[in-house]
């Protein structure tokens, strides 16, 4: 009977058998050197090729590659081969100095760095400038903003929100209140351009005035639905109506819990006197300057998004009924918005970006 070729013995090495381990265990990046270093492991324990070849449904010829391959140049064998190609242009010293650059100095004669003035500075394509950016994540003409609460009281305020938002109280309402003030009927001075195929819509930059209007809303956080009413003037007046207006939809067997920010609308004494009357409300009132807490001004973002922006309105009224119409539309289609993060990963949070600010030295 004619037999094969022996195959050598695989013996693994302490150190090799803990890496091939932790490689072996890698549940997303480069999976090719995760199966090869199962491959490399099960041969290690006396298996044959044909059995490793049927155990992990790869060929034969696979298996027998990557065995040889290991047995000639250990754990560096089971790694890729450098592909070919050109070789770098862009040394690791200039990339260096363009990260170097883009983080702690600006052009003499602009605020932030380009694309063109850093390849201009540097000496090197724009293209590359931008693939050096896109590596690290880097986007110097993006600018957001950011606002502390300076509240002495802003943990405490932090905490018994976030709790109304993951743990509500039992048989009680917990309502999102606040006012968009100022949403103005804008029209503007000659028709628009519908869309079309290969032609976005386009719009005069100009504009015509015809009145504001103020939305006050309630927010339901069990539920989504939102409770509105508008109002021309942003009073506290008008504010104790909406409060009665609320007071009106939901049951009277509940306690109603309001968040609130802290306009002055919101403290005056017709308010107090009103709260007063009704004991089953309970008021929390949002930090100073985290306004992002109310989840209304979620609401609030999405229906700028969708209504707002890029609305025409040629009067009050009309603008008036568009808001009606689309609360109408949004309570049927209703869904909560999900809070997730707790009070503490909230103040961490805060903690971290307070000592960036401080370090920074700006």
């Amino acid at each position: 009977m004619r037999m094969g070729r022996p195959i050598p013995e695989l013996v693994l090495t302490t150190e090799e058998q803990q890496t091939l381990e932790r490689w072996a265990r890698r549940p997303k990046s480069a999976q090719a050197l995760a199966q090869r270093a199962r491959l490399v492991l099960a041969c290690a324990q006396g298996k044959s090729n044909t059995v490793v070849s049927r155990e992990m449904k790869w060929t034969q010829q696979t298996v027998g590659k990557w065995r040889s391959r290991f047995m000639a140049r250990r754990l560096d064998g089971l790694l890729d081969e450098p592909r070919p190609g050109a070789p770098r242009e862009i040394s690791d010293a200039a990339v260096e100095r363009v990260l170097t650059l883009t983080l702690e100095s600006t052009p003499r004669d602009a605020t932030h760095w380009s694309t063109r003035l850093m390849a201009r500075r540097c000496g090197m394509s724009q293209s590359a400038v931008s693939r050096i950016w896109r590596a690290f994540a880097l986007q110097p003409h993006r600018s957001e903003t950011f606002k502390l609460s300076r509240d002495p009281l802003f943990v405490e305020k932090v905490r018994d929100i976030v709790g109304l938002y993951l743990n509500p109280p039992d048989r009680a309402l917990v309502l999102c209140v606040d006012e968009k003030a100022q949403i103005q009927a804008l029209n503007r001075t000659q028709p628009l351009l519908p869309m079309r195929p290969g032609q976005v819509e386009r719009r005069t930059h100009d504009y015509q005035r015809h009145g504001t209007t103020s939305l006050f809303a309630a927010l339901n956080v069990a539920t989504g639905k939102v409770i509105g009413e508008c109002h021309r003037r942003h009073r506290s007046v008008e504010f104790r109506k909406f409060l009665e207006t609320v007071d009106a939809a939901v049951p009277k067997s509940m306690d109603v819990h309001l968040i609130l920010d802290n306009y002055g609308t919101h403290k005056t004494l017709t308010i107090r006197r009103w709260l007063v009357r009704h004991p089953r409300y309970h008021v929390h009132f949002t930090p100073t300057s985290a306004s992002w807490i109310n989840l209304v001004e979620r609401w609030f973002a999405t229906l700028t998004e969708r209504q707002l922006r890029r609305a025409v309105h040629r009067s009050t009224a009309e603008l008036e009924a568009a808001l009606r119409h689309y609360l109408a539309a949004q309570n049927q289609l209703a869904k909560p918005f999900v809070w997730t993060k707790t009070a503490d990963a909230i103040l961490e949070s805060v903690a971290r970006f307070s000592k960036r600010i401080y370090d920074s030295g700006h």
